[in-house]
């Protein structure tokens, strides 16, 4: 996506009159266009292919194929990597938000959300930053991931080096690069790569798999944010 380019959404959702409004605002905002709608899962991914979308705004429950299923077709294509998606759900607590972050959501917004908190999301993701603020990270993760399984000792977090596990901690913690800079006296460039580089090292696909998979490898626990 270039500097002066629209950001690309598609819509993904079975209610043709909440497509509407989402339709509407985002097309009156500065520098984003809706480039497309699906009414479920499986005419999202056909879209996707046809349209190149920078960011599909994506329900979780939907007739037929489903967001959360959507959501891991993307993930795991690598001719749909650039594409980032944001959840859609009813209620902020919904266990299948916790299971579209693992496999490759980049955050997620109840529908009911601020017109100007939607327009803040879009290009927060859309410019390769995970939707996933600090006291969400502490409620959403912590609540799912305990409930699903106990922590377990994970391999995948050996391939880091010490600072680099710090840094996913304070990922975990809902910190932006240039918090992580300031509290370990680094310049945000610096943070930038080390984040990029415990991305890499852990396949994970952006910030927010890398805050399921602290909690999951057991490399910060619930709670430990106070």
């Amino acid at each position: 996506m270039g500097p002066t380019q629209d950001i690309r959404v598609l819509l993904a959702d079975d209610q043709a009159l909440l497509r509407a409004g989402f339709r509407a605002l985002l097309d009156s905002a500065d520098g984003i266009s809706v480039v497309g709608e699906a009414a479920d899962g499986a005419e999202a991914i056909r879209l996707i292919k046809d349209l190149s979308p920078d960011v599909v705004l994506m329900d979780i429950r939907m007739p037929g194929t489903d967001g959360l299923a959507a959501t891991a077709q993307i993930a795991a294509d690598p001719r749909m990597s650039d594409v980032k998606v944001i959840i859609l759900t009813t209620f902020d607590l919904d266990e299948y938000v916790f299971e579209a972050l693992r496999v490759g959501a980049s955050g997620f917004l109840v529908k009911d959300t601020e017109p100007v908190e939607l327009l803040h999301a879009v290009r927060v993701v859309a410019r390769g930053d995970a939707l996933l603020s600090p006291g969400v990270t502490r409620r959403l993760v912590s609540e799912f991931a305990t409930r699903a399984k106990e922590p377990v000792a994970s391999g995948e977090m050996d391939r880091l080096t010490e600072r680099e596990r710090e840094i996913v901690a304070l990922v975990a913690a809902g910190m932006s690069n240039e918090d992580i800079a300031k509290k370990l006296f680094v310049s945000p460039a610096t943070a930038k790569t080390h984040v990029s580089r415990a991305m890499i090292k852990l396949r994970a696909r952006d910030r927010a798999q890398l805050v399921v998979l602290a909690y999951e490898s057991g490399l910060v626990r619930p709670g430990w944010l106070g």
